[in-house]
């Protein structure tokens, strides 16, 4: 197992996507710095950086909604799902990084 699958990076981005849009509610969450996000992000994401992850109640409110999250190699979207679950959202997913996603970005 290398370190990037510890933090989340071997997660396969495309398949995460793939079940987020066909998940009831669930919700897509680019943890990465806004600067990185107005680069480009997968369509539908709300960016919510790790540095500002307790404040996420602002954007997302319901504990239990299913929540997909991804930054540039999974790293920090590993933390911000731990953080979360701290926080007690009962949902939540690291799809791992963007550098994986073959999708179309904006």
């Amino acid at each position: 197992m290398s370190i990037f699958s510890f933090f989340g990076g071997g997660a396969n981005i495309n398949e995460g996507v793939a079940e987020a849009r066909e998940t009831s509610g669930a919700i897509l969450v680019d943890v990465r710095e806004a600067d990185e996000y107005a680069s480009g992000h997968i369509k539908g994401a709300v960016n919510v950086p790790l540095s500002s992850i307790g404040k996420i109640s602002s954007t997302v409110s319901d504990i239990a909604v299913p929540l997909f999250l991804y930054c540039a190699s999974g790293a920090r979207s590993a933390r911000a799902m731990k953080a979360l679950k701290q926080m007690g959202y009962t949902s939540v997913r690291n799809i791992g990084g963007i550098r994986g996603y073959t999708g179309p970005v904006e």
